[in-house]
């Protein structure tokens, strides 16, 4: 399934790689690892990233649970599935080459 939202697609990737390689976690955890793990470069809003884990989550590609905290309080934590573990390469695939794509353009003299 093509998507025509590049930057949509880029937040999937990210969301999904993070995951990989650290799961399970909590909204707040993931958002905090693409900032931190890209330098402070890339700023990722809770108005984005939750909306993008859903989708995530309504595709089959990870999966939301309900933790209790020490605290008391619930927190849901997501993990990627067997069908996103399979779907990554291939999202790492369709950036690289819309990222080659764009950078084709910008050498244009």
């Amino acid at each position: 399934m093509p998507k025509t939202d590049a930057l949509q697609g880029a937040l999937d990737l990210l969301v999904l790689k993070v995951l990989s390689c650290r799961e399970p976690m909590h909204g707040y955890a993931v958002m905090t690892a693409i900032i931190e793990s890209s330098g402070e470069v890339l700023r990722v809003e809770e108005g984005s990233l939750y909306p993008a884990l859903h989708r995530l989550e309504e595709q089959g590609w990870i999966k939301g649970n309900w933790i209790l905290k020490e605290s008391g309080q619930r927190s849901r934590v997501y993990q990627l599935t067997a069908a996103g573990r399979k779907r990554l390469p291939n999202e790492e695939q369709r950036w690289a080459e819309v990222s080659a794509a764009i950078h084709q353009v910008l050498r244009m003299a």
